[in-house]
């Protein structure tokens, strides 16, 4: 399972990368509102990875709600993003495959009281992301930006081309 973890968290990075990148070349004058409102979900998303990483070491992750108050500035969120997404990539690669079973207690932002398996947790974050990324490729597309292509299909083949290969892999029946 952690080397498909490990995939997972390599689509994220990849995935995370190009909803920056169409940031990044967004009208923001034009459609400042949807602008702010694509930030607020990756930051959200960055803020949730940042409490179960906190979770998954088990130290303080340090924030007391889901968001932040004040709007990072793009650059700034890709780079928190990216050491993330890094961390996560990393965690997944090295955490033991018996431990992936290993159930924690923790308390939510709000207060309630839950517990999850590292799987569970290291699920969560990919999924979760998976979610509000679909949510701002809505916000992109009302504001007539370009959306980056992200399925777990197209990151599969862009990044190992040799899948188009058919002849050379052996078909299942």
């Amino acid at each position: 399972m952690t080397a498909q973890l490990s995939r997972f968290f390599s689509y994220q990075a990849w995935a995370n990368e190009a909803f920056f990148d169409k940031l990044a070349i967004m009208d923001r004058g034009r459609h400042e509102h949807a602008y702010y409102q694509a930030i607020r979900l990756l930051n959200h998303t960055y803020v949730v990875a940042q409490i179960f990483a906190g979770h998954l070491i088990g130290r303080p992750h340090g924030y007391t709600s889901d968001n932040t108050d004040e709007m990072p500035e793009l650059e700034d969120l890709r780079k928190a993003v990216i050491a993330s997404d890094q961390w996560y990539l990393d965690y997944a690669k090295s955490v033991a495959p018996d431990r992936l079973s290993e159930k924690i207690a923790f308390t939510f932002t709000d207060g309630d009281k839950g517990t999850m398996t590292r799987e569970e947790m290291l699920t969560h974050v990919v999924t979760h992301s998976c979610y509000h990324r679909g949510e701002v490729g809505h916000i992109l597309a009302q504001a007539s930006a370009q959306l980056p292509w992200d399925t777990f299909a197209v990151f599969l083949h862009q990044t190992e081309p040799d899948r188009r290969q058919h002849g050379k892999l052996e078909m299942a029946v």
